[in-house]
């Protein structure tokens, strides 16, 4: 079903158009309804704010027009609860009646949110709900949904890799009970056991959990490192609290345990980790640097991953509404020309993910480890005596690229402390 904006606008604007004897002009810009869905209040209110505040920063740059329609930008919490962000959604579809929906912050609402959207035929927008099977196995069930950003084990192929290539054999995993936790963790056994590896334990506390006291003492010590994944409050509590029972081991993770919306509050307890994600606020391009200072002006803090894919999905949403001379094109429509969009972003080339998807389907999970990793941008390394503010000191690298300034070890894994993060590409080819 093709729903235009002039048919969404409902039945009495329309009357008043026919009452007055005029015809609408086909190319007509009108408001366009962006209904939002984040985490406002609860645990995951910091997480919600930067993904409110990374889209609300792109309006802001092009002061809501996009082509010459009006957005109206309806942010509603979620609370990071699958029911309560079904809830929300209905409420913005039915009543707010939006041209589409974006967000969602975990995999879990995600996978609530897609059915709604196939459901009620409107566009679901997915910046950050990392959810693998919406655009794998699942995805021919939501012919409305587009992924702007990234799945939950994209980054962990090439990470596994990388943890063969520095000699571990050996890896106890932690991280998040759900679905984001399994599938991050799983993407990262799946490349490290194809290349010899063995995850030996998996330990799942639950999500938002404080008191890492009865975990820590069961992680393995047969272990030559441990994997952590942890969201919100807990990718500041856990990496303390391990450091201050005395852990040796190296500590390898998911983005998310250390992404800027909480690294600048944590200490050297992090010194030498090692995560995965596919953005830093310390690369290197004019127009990142340019999205930072923004940021730092606006909000008075570096931007996280966050604040980032939101920021560069409004530009995509922007860039298909533009090149429909400020009208939205239909639901059907809109997905297919964001799937084949190509534009630059903050920090890559980035394209549709049509293609990829795809890909996905038909190769399977491993079809997650891009080719061009090698050619993402190295940054500078965190250096002992604790992580400043400064995002230009903010820890990232490319997978291929820490092979050239950590080669694989002949024995045991180094304990020296590294602070790389590798990067998996979003979309780019």
């Amino acid at each position: 079903m093709t729903i235009t904006l002039l048919r969404r606008l409902g039945p009495p604007l329309l009357g008043s158009v026919v009452a007055l004897g005029l015809t609408p002009p086909a190319n007509a810009a009108e408001e366009l309804r962006i209904g939002y869905v984040a985490p406002t209040t609860g645990i995951f209110a910091q997480v919600g704010k930067d993904m409110v505040d990374g889209f609300q920063l792109y309006l802001d740059d092009v002061n809501s027009d996009f082509g010459g329609a009006k957005v109206k930008f309806i942010v509603e919490d979620e609370q990071a609860k699958p029911d309560t962000a079904v809830t929300r959604a209905k409420k913005l579809i039915l009543q707010d009646k939006v041209h589409m929906l974006v967000g969602g912050l975990l995999a879990s609402s995600g996978y609530a949110l897609a059915p709604v959207s196939t459901a009620d035929k409107t566009v679901y927008v997915v910046p950050v709900s990392a959810a693998d099977d919406l655009t794998q196995r699942d995805l021919s069930k939501y012919p409305y949904m587009v992924r702007t950003g990234w799945s939950s084990s994209q980054p962990s192929h090439p990470f596994g890799q990388w943890a063969c290539d520095q000699g571990y054999k050996k890896i106890a995993a932690i991280g998040a009970d759900y679905a984001f936790g399994y599938e991050v963790i799983g993407g990262f056994q799946r490349a490290f056991e194809a290349c010899g590896g063995q995850i030996i334990q998996k330990i799942w506390p639950p999500l938002g959990t404080k008191d890492f006291g009865p975990y820590i003492p069961t992680i393995s010590q047969d272990a030559d490192a441990i994997f952590t994944l942890m969201v919100g409050p807990m990718s500041l509590q856990f990496p303390k609290q391990l450091a201050a029972s005395g852990n040796k081991k190296p500590v390898i993770g998911g983005g998310t345990s250390y992404d800027e919306f909480v690294l600048p509050s944590m200490g050297d307890e992090v010194i030498g980790h090692v995560s995965a994600l596919q953005y830093s606020a310390a690369l290197e391009t004019p127009k990142n640097e340019a999205f930072v200072k923004k940021c730092r002006a606006k909000y008075g803090k570096v931007p996280s991953y966050y604040s980032e894919t939101n920021y560069t999905t409004a530009q995509m949403i922007h860039e298909v509404v533009k090149n429909n001379k400020g009208n939205f094109p239909g639901a059907e429509e809109f997905v297919k020309q964001v799937a084949a969009l190509k534009l630059d972003t903050l920090h890559l080339h980035q394209e549709g993910r049509e293609e990829e998807d795809v890909r996905l389907r038909q190769g399977g999970a491993l079809e997650h480890r891009h080719q061009d990793l090698s050619e993402r941008q190295p940054v500078r390394a965190v250096q002992q005596g604790g992580i400043p503010q400064d995002a230009g000191l903010q820890p990232r690298l490319p997978a291929l690229q820490i092979l050239q300034l950590a080669p694989p070890l002949a024995g045991a894994p180094s304990r020296e402390p590294r602070s790389l993060h590798s990067r998996s590409a979003r979309t780019s080819r």
